[in-house]
């Protein structure tokens, strides 16, 4: 019998929409034959004596899920996330360059240095993209350190945050949307598609309003429902990074549509395949054939 391996942490079980779709995760691919394992980050010794691994746990090189990944990688596991996407998704420079590179249709976009923090520059970014600007530091992930300033000083204080996490920021033109198309793609396949409808009170999926953390909702949508053009750059997006399971987030404004960015091993705990009944079972199929 084959064994997968569901790479998990303490944060990953730590509220029943993860619980749940870990638990149908597992109940999918021992109805498909093989068995599974919870490999906790002390038992990560497990992980060469399985056939393939699936990390449910926040991906970033600077943790164990890296290593996780790493480990497999070396062993000839085939693993979802690959180390190539996490390196790449987990830091937002690279991800934009590729994606650039591929051209790839984006918010207008800078990619700025510490050296440029004077008000001459600032006053010319402005100029360039409208405001208000929207400032990301690289290493960000579930919309922090990402914040929408509307002048000069704000510019200021903000970029001198993130300046002592990163010796860049990147600087976005603001796209005006109430919901982001999440665009779910493995092996350049469509996935799933769903719908995040921000919280009137931000402009962020999910953000800290008044001390208190609120989230976008969440619908899952048929692709038939889904502007062709959006399931189009998702694809493009995706495969502008790699091979893997990627969650590619787009705003459709105005019939143009445009990458915000794209996150390697999305979640999918919220509802976000209601209507992908097989999304695991495809999950699976793809570790197990690769």
């Amino acid at each position: 019998m084959t064994q997968l391996g569901i790479f998990v942490d303490r944060k990953t079980l730590s509220n029943a929409e993860q619980l749940t779709a870990l638990i149908r995760c597992r109940d999918v691919a021992e109805g498909m034959g093989h068995h599974v394992d919870f490999i906790f980050p002390v038992d990560i010794n497990k992980i060469p004596r399985m056939d393939a691994l699936f990390i449910r746990a926040r991906t970033d090189p600077m943790n164990v899920t890296y290593v996780a990944a790493r480990m497999a990688g070396f062993h000839g596991i085939p693993v979802i996330d690959d180390p190539q996407s996490i390196q790449i998704c987990s830091d937002k420079i690279n991800m934009y360059s590729h994606l650039i590179k591929k051209s790839i249709s984006l918010p207008k976009t800078i990619f700025f240095s510490k050296n440029d923090l004077i008000v001459e520059r600032v006053t010319q970014m402005f100029d360039e993209l409208g405001s208000p600007l929207i400032l990301k530091e690289p290493s960000t992930s579930f919309s922090l350190r990402v914040e929408k300033v509307n002048d000069i000083a704000g510019f200021f204080r903000v970029a001198r945050r993130f300046i002592k996490l990163s010796d860049w920021i990147v600087v976005q033109q603001f796209i005006q949307s109430r919901y982001d198309w999440r665009v779910g793609v493995l092996d350049g396949k469509l996935l799933y598609v769903c719908k995040y409808t921000i919280p009137s009170d931000t402009f962020k999926i999910q953000a800290s309003v008044n001390g208190h953390l609120v989230y976008c909702g969440v619908e899952s949508v048929t692709s038939d429902k889904v502007p062709p053009q959006v399931i189009r750059l998702g694809i493009d997006a995706a495969n502008a990074i790699g091979r893997g399971l990627y969650g590619v987030d787009i705003k459709n404004t105005n019939g143009d549509a445009y990458v915000i960015e794209v996150n390697d091993n999305p979640s999918i705990e919220s509802g976000e395949d209601d209507c992908y009944p097989l999304v695991f079972e495809q999950i699976i199929n793809h570790l197990f054939t690769k």
